[in-house]
């Protein structure tokens, strides 16, 4: 039967056996950790080919290297709170490769934070930090703790706690962490002031750091301004724009808010905004006015996004809901992963969607990633599409080893070139013989193949 088996088909079913085969013993090693798992399998489909066509990388056992982290950091935060009770939370730092330069991702406060999450957040940054052209390696980490309703003095002591264990651990030509859900310039604020408190340096060990203290312009902006720009580049390929373009974007948080501000900027009209309790759908259009008064919101108020139905006439609020089946023409997930599922994705391709372009983590489910494929939707992958936080990151980490400072514009030029770059490599890796290009497939191979080289070059370690 296998021999009469068309030759295409048969590559095609070895690479699905041997996907499953690494997919079993790698479950086995890390059990329970389904987002970790998840977004292994991703990658594993697309450059399991390249590994097995290449002798390298087979035998010098990259890919199972690849899922292992480097090291794993646990640690006690203890602090006291404003009733002068103790409190106890989980820290965490995931230092997954190295191989290209100093570990860098952000951390998360946030009660779902656990050693899984960290682990598929840490493995999706090696790859986007690889395709950012930039030399950095892949981190995340974090804590459970929720500063959502804890006062300013909480913040901080739970901050100056957490960093107490972690300053040990961390340093510009180690490992730089940075913001991510929960952790904004307010914290990352108290982290520094402990990191420089009990190392006795100021250097750049921590990005997204305010503007009078060696910050980098467009660092808030950059992964949404970011999205955006990939956004363009894909649509470019089909001679289409964003201008003019209705768009569906969940969250309300940092990605979201400046994914819509550059969407509006450059002409599209946006439509949603979502948070955990809800979305809200305005089809007058989202303008800067109103965005404004959501950055208020969201970022000083620590208000729900139901208000803004409540503050502005003629919006609906769909409680309990997401965005996806609000009829648009641009799709930008931006709150958290799997908030697009097969049906979800089913509903956006039969209301005419031709562009999915993620701010957040892994926010399309596998089946939902197929389903776009299929349709031939142009699909944009996290680990390429919300790279610009991170180039920005890296782009600050330069300024602050320079002492220098660069202009809104100048960074502003650097972020779109980054995301063209990444672009062109998905183009290049993902392009299939119908001339679709699957930048799912060619982000992965692109992030894949420089890790790979860098790991064989350094030798078994």
């Amino acid at each position: 039967m296998a021999e009469s088996m068309p030759t295409a088909v048969k590559d095609v079913c070895d690479v699905d056996m041997l996907v499953n085969s690494f997919m079993e013993r790698m479950i086995t090693q890390s059990p329970g950790e389904r987002e970790f798992h998840q977004a292994v399998r991703e990658v594993a489909k697309s450059v399991m080919p390249i590994v097995r066509e290449n002798p390298a990388y087979r035998d010098g056992k990259v890919l199972e290297r690849l899922v292992v982290p480097d090291r794993v950091l646990i640690f006690r935060v203890t602090w006291v709170d404003d009733h002068g009770e103790i409190q106890v939370n989980r820290g965490y730092r995931v230092r997954m490769n190295g191989a290209i330069g100093p570990y860098k991702g952000g951390l998360r406060f946030h009660p779902s934070v656990n050693l899984g999450v960290l682990k598929f957040l840490a493995f999706e940054q090696v790859l986007k930090n690889s395709l950012t052209t930039l030399p950095l390696g892949g981190a995340k980490g974090g804590s459970d703790f929720d500063p959502k309703g804890r006062s300013e003095g909480e913040v901080m002591r739970f901050c100056q706690s957490f960093m107490s264990e972690l300053f040990r651990h961390i340093g510009p030509d180690v490992d730089v962490p940075a913001g991510d859900i929960g952790v904004g310039e307010r914290e990352i604020g108290y982290l520094f002031g402990q990191y420089r408190r009990l190392s006795n340096c100021f250097h750049g060990a921590i990005t997204g750091k305010s503007l009078n203290w060696g910050g980098s312009h467009l660092r808030l902006e950059a992964t949404g301004y970011g999205a955006v720009y990939f956004a363009q580049e894909m649509l470019a390929t089909k001679d289409e724009s964003v201008e003019g373009k209705i768009a569906a974007v969940s969250g309300a948080g940092n990605v979201a808010q400046y994914t819509a501000e550059k969407l509006i900027t450059l002409g599209a009209k946006v439509i949603t905004l979502s948070d955990s309790g809800g979305t809200i759908v305005d089809r007058e259009g989202i303008d800067l006015e109103k965005l404004t008064w959501v950055i208020e919101l969201k970022n000083k108020r620590r208000g729900r996004i139901s208000e803004y139905a409540q503050h502005f006439q003629g919006v609906e609020y769909m409680a309990g809901k997401r965005p996806w089946s609000i009829p648009c023409d641009l799709a930008f997930p931006s709150a958290t992963q799997n908030e697009i599922n097969e049906d979800d994705a089913r509903q956006l391709v039969q209301n005419g969607c031709c562009c999915v372009c993620e701010g957040s983590n892994m926010p399309t489910t596998e089946a939902a990633v197929d389903v776009f494929l299929n349709a031939r939707v142009l699909y944009g992958p996290g680990k390429a599409a919300n790279a610009g936080g991170v180039a920005v990151s890296g782009l600050e980490m330069n300024q602050n080893t320079g002492c220098m400072r660069r202009s809104r514009q100048e960074v502003d030029d650097q972020l779109r070139g980054i995301m063209r770059s990444i672009h062109e490599n998905c183009v290049k890796y993902g392009r299939q013989d119908d001339s679709f290009v699957d930048y799912s497939r060619g982000a992965n191979v692109a992030g894949f193949i420089k890790v790979a080289d860098a790991m064989l070059q350094q030798g078994a370690i």
